[in-house]
């Protein structure tokens, strides 16, 4: 298991908090979250996997101040990539998780120098994709899920599927390791993705690119995976049999395949 570090980082005027983990001679991976998520709910990732991992959280997000400007989608790819000058990385891998998912693509295409291979997980193209429910989405609207634990209890099932649906002894684990963000900070994500959609120029994206999806997945319908996978140019797609979370609930599964697809 690799030792996560955690540290403040200026950059460009931000401070923000960057956890990170070094192996060495491994690859660097560079991983975006979900609306709202912390980089501490990747802990479990990080330390699971074999290699160099940076994940940080956006301005208003776990313990990264918040800032006044919100940022959109390109402006948040910028950041990033400010970062990885600040911490001297040229190139590294990325990888995406839901609404960090999308980030990730835009990542890939402003800077396809800074990134090897891509990693899609519970994500879609942004405002064109297949919806989920009204009643998802609205409780996806705001992070009262981050800021009352019975509510969050409650809805789990409902908004994550998979393991959430009947065993409250994973929500409990998981809501204790929640931080909520800001207000602010999380009315900036859902305003960076506000009118973002990659579905135009996904084919621009040569990096080879790993897709992976819930079969169970109430906030990302799985249709969404094979939509990104068909319009990469050189993509795979993997099915886990688990909801939206399954990065965290199928943990040693899902860090095999991308171990294996990153070693390809």
């Amino acid at each position: 298991m690799s030792q996560v570090k955690e540290e403040i980082r200026l950059v460009n005027g931000n401070a923000l908090r960057v956890l990170s983990t070094h192996v060495d001679d491994a690859p660097y991976l560079l991983i975006f979250n979900g609306i709202g998520a912390s980089a501490d709910l990747l802990r479990p990732l990080m330390s699971a996997l074999e290699m160099s991992v940076i994940a940080f959280d956006l301005p208003g997000v776990g313990s990264s101040p918040t800032q006044f400007w919100p940022r959109r989608m390109h402006q948040n790819a910028d950041l990033a990539r400010q970062l990885l000058d600040e911490l001297k990385i040229e190139q590294c891998n990325v990888m995406g998780i839901s609404w960090g998912g999308g980030l990730a693509q835009e990542f890939a295409k402003s800077y396809p120098g800074y990134t090897q291979r891509l990693i899609l997980a519970a994500t879609s193209t942004g405002h064109l994709m297949l919806p989920p429910s009204i009643m998802v989405m609205l409780r996806m609207a705001t992070p009262l899920r981050y800021l009352s634990a019975e509510y969050f209890k409650r809805i789990a099932g409902d908004i994550y599927g998979g393991d959430f649906r009947n065993n409250r002894e994973r929500s409990e684990r998981h809501q204790r390791v929640m931080s909520p963000p800001s207000i602010w900070g999380y009315l900036s994500q859902l305003y960076a993705m506000s009118g973002w959609t990659s579905l135009f120029w996904l084919h621009k994206i040569h990096a080879p690119t790993l897709v992976m999806a819930g079969d169970d997945d109430p906030i990302i319908p799985m249709a969404n995976a094979r939509l990104l996978a068909r319009r990469l140019p050189d993509a795979q797609l993997e099915i886990f049999d688990c909801g939206h979370l399954f990065v965290l609930t199928r943990l040693d599964a899902v860090a095999a395949r991308m171990h294996q697809f990153l070693n390809e």
